[in-house]
């Protein structure tokens, strides 16, 4: 692992491995650093890094305080913080959550590219109805974490429904350590519920936006709409493929990926 002092005087942890152009994994909702692994071994060609996400797994003094119009502040700045420190301008790569910190660190910080799947924004139809927040607040208050951390597994990764909740998640590699990210999987989809995608994203570096048929409506149609409001952007979908698609299909998206950047003009 290495570190680079942030702005706010933190460090910050990442892992790099592999030679070429930096290109920064970003991870979502509650899916550990290790989500990428699979997508690494397919990324031979690029120096892959994969930082820890402040306040997930990490020590920071003030994360309890930090409100729901703070969190992406906060996950933006410790990304600029790592791209100002590498030794060269970075691709980087978000899913879900880290989708939306990669579009957002892109609007200012010297990036060369974006790569974003089904980042974790709500269309205007979805948002107004949305109370995921408060559920999960309701259960937190109430001391029941495995049951708030249960609803948004439910809700954002199976919400179609799904017939035994429980055997998916005794399969599923970050349950049950995730339970102890309950307050701050809250924060974050308070973040989520509040933020508005602007008609235009000012985003002058190309991007690859990606879907997958089998993934949430919301997710699919948030895919489209920022790929829509981006002046430089490519769109694919995937058939078959969930909102897990990076680590569940690698070989099919970072295909997908290495097109896309072989194609940029130099």
């Amino acid at each position: 692992m290495q570190t680079i002092h942030a702005s706010d005087g933190t460090q910050l942890t990442y892992d790099r491995d592999g030679t070429g152009q930096p290109l920064c994994l970003l991870h979502g909702g509650m899916a550990p650093p290790e989500y990428w692994a699979p997508v690494r071994r397919e990324l031979e060609n690029y120096a892959t890094i994969v930082p820890q996400r402040p306040g997930f797994g990490t020590c920071l003094d003030d994360q309890t305080e930090t409100g729901p119009d703070d969190v992406l502040d906060r996950e933006v700045a410790s990304v600029r913080d790592l791209v100002d420190g590498l030794d060269d301008e970075p691709i980087l790569f978000g899913h879900s959550y880290g989708a939306l910190t990669a579009i957002e660190v892109a609007r200012e910080a010297p990036v060369t590219a974006v790569v974003a799947y089904e980042p974790a924004i709500l269309p205007e139809p979805y948002r107004a109805e949305a109370d995921l927040a408060d559920r999960m607040e309701r259960l937190l208050e109430a001391g029941r974490h495995r049951e708030a951390v249960k609803r948004y597994v439910e809700l954002v990764l199976h919400p179609d429904g799904i017939d035994d909740l429980d055997a998916w998640l005794a399969e599923w590699p970050p349950w049950p350590d995730c339970v102890e990210l309950a307050e701050e999987v809250l924060r974050m989809n308070r973040a989520v519920e509040r933020y508005r995608l602007p008609d235009r994203l000012d985003v002058d570096v190309p991007v690859l936006v990606l879907s997958g048929t089998a993934g949430p409506d919301f997710l699919r149609e948030s895919a489209r709409s920022v790929h829509d409001a981006l002046p430089h952007s490519r769109f694919v979908e995937f058939d078959g493929l969930g909102h897990g698609g990076p680590a569940s299909a690698p070989r099919r998206v970072v295909g997908a990926v290495e097109s896309f950047l072989d194609d940029r003009t130099p």
